[in-house]
């Protein structure tokens, strides 16, 4: 697979992602989560060092519910951008914070040297499902974020898309209208949720191209090494793992083995299925692991 690692930088110094992407090669990316725990920050650091040669076109941290690893999420971020060759994505949420301590925070990414963020609203602060409320001073939608992280250090900006709609969508073709909203805004690019089948995300490539969406949207691919796990991940999003998924993998739930090696077949054929189709870039969520989409690199023949 190939990848770009072009030249073009911001005035403020930084690689933007919407321009690497849009360059015209296929992009790939990996996502890590903030660890809670010197050995998880350990186990952080060797995937991002295992990864590291990979030369993905960037790198995603996540920013936990409610702002709650906000501080560690900027410091990772911004290490990222000082000590490695990749290019940072730091993420961004409206939950429980007002507009000015937004401004606050992006001013802060723009001082580590991170040029790129994701903008999403987030989950509701009660968990998802539960009703979604503003913070006092805050802002309601991903598209007003954009906006901001725009108009606050002319950050390029990605924001998320959902092949089966979101949950709080009353129809797929409204989340349609609610990413040209966030493009409309600003965005430069969309990553989307965990999917496993790839008629979920053609389908939903078609729905953005019938409103007019025409900034690139990245697959996000999750890696099934532990069924129990991804499934109680789709659960948080409204979602199931397909029944043909979940059969296909849990006739091996016995022999853990087995079960990882199917997981990683599944997601290596998604992944193949999408480049065949076109796909613009894979997004890899690496639960802070690198032996998995290692795997998966190796089953597309991809090289350093």
């Amino acid at each position: 697979m190939a990848e770009h690692r072009g030249e073009q930088t911001s005035e403020r110094g930084g690689r933007r992602i919407g321009e690497l992407i849009g360059a015209g090669e296929r992009s790939f990316s990996f996502e890590f989560f903030p660890p809670k725990s010197p050995e998880g920050e350990a186990q952080l650091w060797a995937a991002i060092r295992d990864l590291e040669p990979y030369r993905p076109t960037f790198v995603s941290v996540t920013y936990g519910a409610g702002g709650s690893t906000r501080d560690t999420t900027v410091q990772i971020t911004g290490r990222i951008a000082r000590e490695t060759t990749m290019e940072p994505l730091g993420h961004l949420t409206c939950v429980d914070h007002s507009v000015e301590e937004l401004t606050g925070i992006l001013g802060s990414y723009a001082a580590a040297g991170v040029r790129n963020v994701l903008a999403l609203r987030g989950d509701p602060p009660g968990g998802p499902g539960t009703r979604w409320e503003a913070a006092p001073g805050g802002l309601r939608y991903a598209s007003e974020l954009v906006s901001l992280a725009r108009t606050a250090g002319d950050f390029c900006v990605g924001v998320a898309a959902f092949p089966l709609g979101h949950r709080e969508s009353p129809t797929l073709d409204a989340d349609a209208q609610v990413l040209l909203g966030k493009q409309a805004a600003g965005a430069e690019f969309a990553i989307t949720d965990m999917f496993f089948r790839l008629e979920d995300y053609l389908a939903l490539r078609e729905r953005a191209d019938a409103v007019g969406v025409t900034i690139p949207i990245l697959a996000g691919i999750m890696p099934i090494t532990s069924l129990r796990q991804v499934s109680r991940m789709a659960e948080l999003s409204g979602r199931e793992v397909p029944a043909e998924v979940v059969a296909r993998i849990a006739r091996h739930e016995r022999d853990p083995v087995a079960l990882r090696a199917v997981g990683i077949e599944v997601a290596a054929e998604l992944c193949q299925a999408l480049v065949d189709q076109g796909v613009p870039g894979l997004h890899f969520y690496t639960l802070n692991r690198s032996r998995a989409t290692l795997e998966i690199f190796e089953h597309l023949n991809i090289t350093a």
